[in-house]
């Protein structure tokens, strides 16, 4: 993956950047010289955009004048879209039987809806320009399914044929899509959701780590949200010019069983 540093700059929109992969994204992306347009509803983002040099847009993802906003913002800044990180995303864990509609139609609104349409938004800019990455932050759980996530899950399935018909779409426009499936990873979402299924499963936190969240994992250990930027990074370089509509696991070995 080490092309990915010599990529021309571009301009990138990341959603989901107050923490974990998508912070995480963003820095590496400036890094790498890129411009980016960090998107998040949590103020504190800003925060952590200015601090290496990306600009900030708040948006509710969930409202889909938003989504076009955001992209009309980025298009505003830096006159195009050249990459575009659907990375934003919510958990609740909870059986079926008891699962709030409200909290599933969020779920699947900031997840899969807000993806399709801020794609449709940018989709035009990289067609002008004859080239264009999307990446869009799956999951282990777009491969795989575990109690209590029905919301989630039904998100991350519906993103990888997102990212299949984008591809098949996009091929002759030079634009790729490519979705990354994570197992899990170092995040403010993770913690939340060791707590949830302690309660759910009526086990202390430490057990759910190694019972639960580990108990299919090769490696031992939770992802680091660096590991998974750099995989973005590849997947949005020149390098990866030939390589679109695929599901790539960075899942320490849970779906090599």
């Amino acid at each position: 993956m080490t092309n990915a540093t010599t990529t021309t700059p571009r301009v990138a929109l990341v959603t989901g950047t107050a923490s974990g992969i998508g912070e995480a994204v963003v820095r590496h992306f400036r890094e790498l010289g890129h411009q980016v347009l960090a998107v998040d509803f949590n103020e504190q983002a800003q925060e952590k955009a200015d601090a290496v040099g990306a600009a900030f847009f708040r948006a509710d993802l969930t409202d889909g004048e938003a989504c076009k906003a955001a992209v009309a913002e980025a298009i505003k800044r830096f006159e195009r879209v050249d990459i575009l990180v659907n990375n934003a995303g919510i958990q609740h864990v909870s059986p079926i039987e008891d699962f709030p509609e409200a909290k599933w139609r969020q779920i699947l609104d900031l997840m899969l809806t807000a993806p399709f349409l801020l794609s449709q938004a940018a989709w035009p800019s990289m067609r002008a320009g004859g080239w264009g990455r999307i990446v869009n932050i799956a999951s282990v759980h777009a491969q795989v399914a575990s109690p209590g996530k029905s919301a989630y899950i039904s998100a991350k399935h519906g993103m990888i044929g997102l990212t299949k018909t984008a591809a098949l779409e996009g091929g002759p426009q030079g634009i790729t899509a490519n979705a990354v499936c994570p197992a899990y990873v170092k995040t403010p979402l993770v913690d939340n959701q060791i707590a949830d299924q302690a309660k759910l499963h009526g086990m202390d936190e430490q057990e759910v780590v190694e019972q639960i969240m580990l108990k299919n994992a090769a490696i031992k250990r939770l992802i680091e949200p660096h590991e998974v930027a750099e995989l973005v990074a590849y997947l949005a370089s020149d390098a990866a010019g030939a390589v679109t509509g695929s599901s790539f696991n960075i899942d320490l070995g849970w779906t090599a069983q």
